[in-house]
């Protein structure tokens, strides 16, 4: 496991922070108030506010880390602690996978959210896809003590959530290119997608 961790960290975790963060950072209005939920220590925020410092990051989490690069709050995990569409943009990057039911929390960031909701998660797509995903997420969350349901989803469920929440799919990003070669024959393929939900009565504002 010290070997899986350290591998991980090394040639994973700063590239995925990197190439997700620059990403997501395109899909993000400006001057945003964005809450990161499961921010873990929030180096993912971070890295997006070192190109675009309009935005304004915060972060709440089941469990909250000692470091963090944001402020963090902790949360139950199942309520967003803020009030009806008081913030503009309300983020999960690889967190409604963890959860029992994610439509939970995307009720949430409906509720809550102004101007969008952007995720970062998996789709269940393509031969051995659910196994490679089971083995990314224990690999990268077991040491934190992170809740692992396994709980992918496929690509046509996100669609039936969106369409239930009254949200419009924006935007669908997929081919992320989020490890390296030759990794990403083998973790990347069609397993992860960015996107950006809009609510489907609000005009959405794009970045300048």
């Amino acid at each position: 496991m010290r070997l899986l961790d350290r591998v991980h960290g090394q040639h994973v975790h700063v590239r995925r922070v990197r190439v997700i963060g620059e990403q997501i950072a395109t899909l993000l209005p400006r001057n945003a108030r964005v809450l990161d939920v499961g921010c873990g220590d929030g180096s993912l925020a971070a890295s997006i506010k070192e190109s675009r410092p309009d935005l304004d990051f915060s972060g709440i989490d089941v469990l909250v880390r000692s470091k963090t690069s944001i402020p963090v709050q902790q949360f139950n995990g199942s309520r967003i602690p803020y009030g009806d569409r008081s913030l503009d943009v309300v983020m999960f990057v690889d967190v409604l996978h963890h959860t029992d039911d994610p439509m939970v929390l995307l009720r949430e960031a409906t509720r809550t959210a102004s101007t969008a909701i952007v995720v970062k998660d998996h789709t269940l797509t393509g031969p051995f896809a659910g196994p490679t995903l089971r083995f990314m997420d224990w690999v990268g969350n077991a040491r934190h003590g992170v809740a692992l349901p396994y709980n992918y989803w496929k690509r046509q469920q996100w669609f039936d959530a969106c369409e239930q929440l009254g949200l419009e799919i924006g935007v669908w990003q997929a081919d992320l290119k989020i490890y390296p070669w030759p990794a990403t024959w083998v973790f990347d393929r069609s397993l992860h997608f960015i996107a950006r939900f809009d609510p489907n009565d609000r005009s959405v504002s794009s970045p300048q």
